[in-house]
């Protein structure tokens, strides 16, 4: 089979719709996904792809769509959309073809975030032989006509769910949108109306379509996901004070912890635990002690910050675990208040929590009642 040479293969991603259905505000094609707009994720897989030569995005008028793409903007072709999807596809065909137009292009629906390379790959083959090409799933369930009762059983025999990217001869598909009537769902319907053969390759249950809001949550459960673990260790010497931070609570105590800011060793070793797991350095990188901005800082602000960076990746905390290692004060007592307030500071996250407490047995510094030391281990969910 002779391949198609990728510098001439183009994707058309369209991105310009209003995707009321999905709720939020916005168009559905810019709500985030794992931390990032749908239209994003559509985009690398086409960026990423090695038969794939350039991307054009279709998106709205102004300065929304170059906005929402951030640094991939410049790595694409952009150009306004229409009032239908059809008229936007036919607006981003000839924004292709205006310079060096490609022999082959690929027309994806942003609302799709997944795009498995395997798919790219058998629709690219198969448009080496064929005009048009449709990743499609055969129909598997019984189909039933009918509105509030039963009317008649349908044949499910020879129908298949079509998905996006469909792939066509870029003069062929142009020159069929020129022309087509209004009312195509899909560019399968234009190039059939045109009299193009289309051919149907494998599709894949993970090329979803986003059209509800309760789709990106069957969304995020598909993403890949990688479980990484992080580890922490903190230590602070006593000094004058009547209390100690462990953990968040403020315990009675006849002598203080002495650091930057409010000495917190727990909260201290959780935080690099996560930014571990995270690979994004140690507390000291993120909140500096040279940095006087953070003198006598609350420590629960350095947590809330690994929280929102592990968010930020598209990440999840799914435990972590806390061993305060001191002779004094007793941990016991406070341990509900402690686990209490971690699952508040990392409240989005809804992690499993444990606190427990060791001493060293009257060995080292710990058991000299020198200081504190805290270690901890942190669980995150993150995408693949």
């Amino acid at each position: 089979m002779a391949s198609l040479a990728p510098e001439r293969v183009a994707a058309l991603v369209v991105a310009a719709g209003r995707g009321e259905r999905a709720g939020g505000g916005e168009p559905k094609q810019f709500r985030p996904l794992r931390g990032r707009p749908l239209v994003v994720h559509a985009v690398e897989a086409f960026l990423g792809h090695p038969r794939i030569g350039r991307v054009h995005v279709v998106v709205p008028g102004g300065a929304e769509g170059r906005r929402i793409l951030g640094p991939l903007a410049e790595r694409v072709g952009l150009s306004p959309g229409g009032a239908t999807r059809q008229e936007s596809v036919r607006l981003g065909l000839e924004a292709l073809g205006q310079a060096d137009p490609p022999s082959h292009v690929l027309i994806h629906d942003a609302a799709r975030p997944f795009v498995p390379a395997a798919m790219i790959d058998r629709v690219v083959d198969a448009l080496a032989q064929h005009p048009g090409a449709c990743p499609a799933l055969p129909v598997v369930d019984s189909l039933r006509r009918g509105g509030a009762t039963v009317a008649e059983v349908v044949d499910r025999e020879g129908l298949w769910r079509v998905q996006t990217p469909q792939g066509f001869d870029f003069r062929a598909i142009l020159e069929a949108h020129r022309t087509a009537a209004p009312g195509a769902t899909d560019d399968v319907a234009v190039a059939h109306a045109a009299g193009l053969t289309v051919a149907l390759v494998e599709g894949d249950e993970r090329a979803m379509k986003v059209t509800v809001a309760e789709d990106f949550a069957r969304a995020s459960a598909l993403w890949p996901r990688v479980i990484t673990t992080g580890t922490g260790f903190d230590v602070h010497r006593f000094g004058p004070g009547d209390h100690v931070w462990l953990c968040g609570i403020r315990i009675p105590h006849g002598r203080g912890l002495l650091g930057h800011s409010d000495a917190d060793v727990g909260l201290h070793a959780l935080t690099d635990a996560i930014l571990g797991a995270l690979g994004a350095g140690d507390i000291g990188v993120h909140f500096p002690p040279s940095d006087p901005r953070w003198k006598g800082a609350a420590s629960h602000l350095f947590l809330a910050h690994a929280g929102r960076l592990v968010a930020d990746a598209g990440g999840q905390i799914l435990h972590v675990d806390v061993t305060i290692i001191a002779e004094e004060p007793k941990v016991g007592p406070h341990r509900p208040a402690m686990c209490a307030r971690l699952r508040d500071i990392l409240a989005d996250h809804a992690p499993r929590v444990s606190v427990k407490a060791t001493t060293t047995e009257g060995l080292g510094f710990a058991g000299r009642r020198e200081g504190i030391a805290a270690q901890a281990v942190a669980t995150l969910s993150l995408p693949g």
